[in-house]
């Protein structure tokens, strides 16, 4: 295979770095629990001490057979170590960018801020919980959104039994603060 047809660029790498980047509002941190935090620091030791080495392993066993240009344990282990580095130049960027909040903090508090779990309902009386949390952590199906979605930028400073309105798709939207909970701090 033509080495023109497989060749890959560094130019995905900035392009996903840039976008994630275009995610967070200029002048603004990474921001980033602890736990959220722990689960980078230990994909980038396991993409680090385990996957890149047996990548490794089996691209140097693949080229110590010969011909490497219709080998495909060759190629696409090639391929899967550019992937693994792009991860690796990914995870380093953002843990450089992070800044680690501890929502524990605020625990017993009833304002919100980032890290807070809140309990709402909207106009339509349908009660939702979600969890603040920072880009990376993000998972909508599990409640977590994060900290620069419209609806946790319109939570953010309010307390509990307040009334928010914020923008959204459909038009303005209403809500009502229910709960506010976080974390309790983890003993030393």
């Amino acid at each position: 295979m033509n080495k023109a047809f497989v060749k890959e660029s560094d130019q995905d790498d900035d392009d996903e770095a840039a976008a994630l980047a275009l995610a967070i509002p200029p002048g603004s941190k990474n921001y980033i629990t602890p736990a959220g935090y722990q689960r980078i620091k230990d994909e980038l030791l396991e993409l680090i001490d385990v996957a890149r080495p047996e990548v490794v392993r089996i691209v140097h066993w693949a080229a110590s057979n010969g011909d490497r240009s219709e080998n495909g344990d060759y190629i696409y282990g090639k391929r899967r170590l550019r992937e693994i580095d792009r991860r690796i130049r990914f995870l380093t960027k953002r843990m450089d960018l992070a800044a680690i909040v501890d929502p524990s903090v605020h625990h017993g508090g009833d304002q919100v801020f980032f890290g807070a779990t809140v309990t709402y309902s909207n106009q339509d009386g349908e009660t939702r919980t979600i969890t603040i949390v920072g880009i990376d952590e993000l998972d909508p199906l599990k409640g977590k959104i994060s900290w620069v979605a419209p609806v946790a930028r319109a939570l953010t400073k309010a307390r509990e039994g307040d009334l928010v309105s914020f923008q959204a798709p459909h038009g303005v939207e209403e809500m009502e603060i229910l709960a506010v909970s976080y974390p309790a701090p983890v003993a030393q």
